[in-house]
């Protein structure tokens, strides 16, 4: 298969990079921004894909040069002809103080990704509008809300564990407009 990398939609891009680690025995987790872009069909476009790992860097580097993606920084792989970057971030996925242990599967022409569900994801974008008081973030968690079935129960529970039940009261009271 060609791959037009100029190109590629970064779901795709995705699931061609999951592949490849999968054949070279390596579990990773789609988390982080490229999440929400996927969620909301690119209504917010993220510009890298973030995996979580516990393989070595440099299984993770023979893999990605399978694919023509040089490392740039210790856990940072760019190709030139693509508009995204690849980024290895540390284990455990986890948001907050919460591991994560369920996933979706989301199966696309060129395979399989393991990624964080849509409630995870507006957990994951509500964890940086907490702690980092990133309004980007705050948008990105609603879209997700918006575009995806969520469940709200969940997200209420975690964020009254995190410490920020009226930050997640300013979030409901958002998505419900």
């Amino acid at each position: 298969m060609k791959i037009d990398w100029e190109h590629i939609d970064i779901r795709e891009l995705a699931a061609i990079v999951s592949e490849k680690l999968n054949e070279n025995g390596i579990d990773a987790v789609l988390v982080g921004g490229a999440c929400v872009s996927i969620y909301t069909k690119n209504k917010y476009l993220s510009s890298d894909l973030d995996f979580v790992t516990h393989a070595a860097i440099r299984e993770v580097a023979a893999a990605m040069s399978g694919l023509g993606f040089k490392r740039e920084t210790s856990r940072h792989f760019i190709r030139k002809d693509c508009q995204f970057f690849i980024e290895f971030v540390a284990p455990p996925a986890a948001i907050g103080d919460e591991p994560i242990k369920n996933f979706t599967k989301l199966k696309t022409k060129s395979g399989k990704v393991v990624m964080f569900t849509p409630t995870d994801t507006v957990k994951d974008r509500l964890a940086a509008y907490y702690y980092w008081k990133d309004p980007q973030a705050l948008e990105q968690a609603l879209m997700v809300a918006r575009d995806q079935k969520v469940n709200i129960s969940v997200i209420k529970r975690w964020s009254a564990k995190e410490g920020h039940k009226e930050k997640c009261k300013a979030f409901l009271d958002r998505l419900s407009l």
